[in-house]
């Protein structure tokens, strides 16, 4: 099947002359996760990963993909003519590499242009004029060969009050105007769905568990207009959005109305983020003014109200992932269990929460060696069966109408090996050990990752992700600019300074091939701490609530103030908890939050 199609795009730029094409995992939004129709990458190669590009050309076939998929691509590209290429990896050439080594002088290069983005769109031009050859972006190649693609989304749209986003769509409006104004912008394009969302205070359905609306947004001096799928649009939203002074326009209007810009106009956009087509409609004369979105930021630091709403949302999750736990850990042995029953149970205890709307990805829930592979997704042929041994690693969250969360437990089911105590153990201290920070203002998270990844390398150990990354508020579970990492990788956008009110996860983890794997994740808030004569300290807050499990940790692997800090976590987890809980699961959570 997949060499069928990859032979059938073949033939389609055949008769183009397009030589090399490019297939990314993309919308035209540079949405992380993406809906159906835009799974163009997985429909030509067969992997399900979120992540991953794909180059064709008449005699080759190549996937690139990050660290956290190379298991899962290796085995979905097994017998298929596409070559996994393991991002990052010694001696692999990236995208661009290989499309330079390979692209010939005078050949044409292709892609949509719609779903690469203008900062890639240039690089990807100057390789082709270097070559003095051409590029074919205006059409979408796969379109021609998915013959039973799925429509555009066009999900019902939400709008959020006050007591839930702490603004205005009005004083949002007029903040992002100043920082228009102080970037001499007249005109700013903002196409990031994320963005479009938290900006007009509206969330909706068109990309699974990612509750934004697929529409574009260009916003001027004194106009702000939204272009949307007008299907979507019913009296209550239409009468919203004029109180708020937003004119509505068609989806694909966007193009002819940046083509129409004058060339008298100063655009701010981020061409990492902006189409390539959008970017090359524009007049030429036009001064660009390539910067972040200013919304970016402002989103990511969260206001009070957001922040008080989040630790309930938090409450109302740690609630439902501990009556989970009490249950996997009593069922084990018992009775049949396997991975999809066990996510099935963990997402009906979720559903009963007031205000939750929906998962905020799809549950990672994996057994054994399947959680070596970091975003595993159980199926029916994978689907392991629960023993009363080993780990179960649970990667999880949900979208409430209070904000989103994040979480990740690995639970011992019964007996474990020393090696799977000592790395159990090793990542709760990586976790505690970050959590603990006191840093002063200025640090970035690439300052801070030492603290998770030590005990790691310590052990001669690492993980091939970063180590934690921003939350959106009932939006993506993935949020830029702030992060935790290693070192800085420019494309995930994730090393920001560190501001009072960012959320971000704190998530290392130990993944061995065929064996097991092993995360603890909690949220953090970044808080403002003293001010004295070294500057303002800053440090994090906690605000994930649910045990971690003890039958994996040797308490002599840890010291003092590491056993310290356990126990006052699960100090605080058993007291937030408590409340909400039956008296066995009280009696159990209590066993499971003891000081040792």
């Amino acid at each position: 099947m997949i060499k069928d199609r990859i032979e059938a795009l073949r033939g389609e730029m055949l008769q183009r002359g397009i030589d090399m094409y490019i297939i990314p995992t993309s919308d035209f939004h540079e949405s992380e996760y993406v809906g159906d129709y835009f799974k163009a990458r997985k429909y030509m190669t067969g992997f399900t990963g979120s992540a991953g590009t794909a180059v064709i050309t008449q005699k080759e076939a190549g996937l690139w993909t990050d660290g956290r998929y190379f298991i899962q691509a290796q085995q979905q590209l097994e017998n298929s003519p596409v070559t996994l290429f393991k991002m990052g990896e010694e001696g692999v050439p990236t995208v661009k590499e290989y499309v330079k080594q390979k692209l010939g002088q005078g050949q044409c290069l292709g892609f949509d242009g719609r779903v690469v983005n203008g900062k890639d769109g240039n690089e990807y031009e100057k390789i082709a004029t270097d070559k003095h050859g051409s590029l074919h972006v205006s059409e979408d190649l796969v379109d021609v060969i998915w013959k039973d693609r799925p429509s555009l989304p066009k999900g019902p749209v939400r709008i959020l009050s006050l007591e839930y986003t702490g603004e205005s769509t009005l004083q949002k409006l007029s903040r992002l105007r100043e920082k228009m104004k102080k970037n001499n912008a007249t005109v700013h394009i903002l196409t990031s769905l994320y963005d479009i969302a938290w900006l007009l205070n509206v969330r909706g359905g068109d990309i699974e568990n990612v509750p934004v609306v697929l529409s574009f947004l260009l916003v001027t001096e004194d106009g702000c207009c939204w272009y949307v799928n007008q299907d979507v649009v019913d009296e209550e939203l239409a009468c919203y959005l004029k109180v708020n002074q937003i004119q509505v326009k068609d989806y694909n209007h966007i193009y002819q109305d940046v083509a129409a810009l004058s060339e008298q106009e100063a655009v701010l956009l981020d061409r990492s983020v902006v189409n390539f087509r959008i970017c090359n409609s524009l007049n030429q004369k036009i001064q660009l003014i390539d910067k972040s979105n200013p919304t970016e930021r402002m989103k990511a630091v969260k206001n009070p109200v957001e922040l008080a709403n989040t630790k309930k949302a938090h409450i109302k999750d740690g609630v439902a992932f501990t009556k989970f736990m009490y249950w996997v850990k009593q069922q084990v042995g018992q009775e049949p269990l396997n991975e999809i029953l066990a996510s099935d149970y963990l997402e009906a205890r979720r559903r009963e929460q007031e205000h939750f709307l929906d998962l905020s990805f799809g549950t990672i829930c994996a057994y054994g060696a399947n959680a070596a592979m970091m975003h595993y997704s159980a199926t029916k042929e994978s689907n392991a069966t629960l023993k009363p041994e080993g780990f179960l690693l649970v990667d999880s969250g949900g979208h409430y109408l209070e904000g989103t969360t994040d979480i990740t437990r690995t639970i011992a089911l019964g007996t474990l090996t020393m090696e799977e105590k000592r790395h159990f153990t090793a990542v709760c201290r990586a976790n505690l050990n970050l959590a603990a920070a006191k840093f002063l203002y200025g640090c970035r998270g690439v300052n801070l990752d030492i603290l998770a990844r030590g005990p790691l390398w310590d052990a001669g150990l690492d993980y091939k992700c970063g180590t934690g990354h921003g939350v959106g508020h009932i939006l993506n579970v993935h949020e830029g600019p702030n992060g935790f990492r290693w070192k800085i990788v420019p494309e995930r956008n994730d090393s920001c300074v560190l501001e009072e009110g960012m959320v971000t996860t704190d998530e290392p983890g130990v993944y061995l091939e065929g064996k097991y794997g092993i995360r603890t994740e909690n949220e953090l808030i970044c808080r403002k701490g003293e001010k004295n004569e070294y500057g303002q300290f800053m440090y994090f807050e906690t605000i994930t609530y649910a045990p971690i499990d003890l039958d994996g940790i040797l308490p002599e692997e840890m010291n003092e103030t590491e056993r310290r800090r356990l126990n006052e976590y699960h100090k605080m987890v058993y007291d937030t908890l408590s409340p909400y809980l039956s008296q066995e699961e009280n009696d159990w959570l209590k066993t499971y939050t003891r000081a040792i």
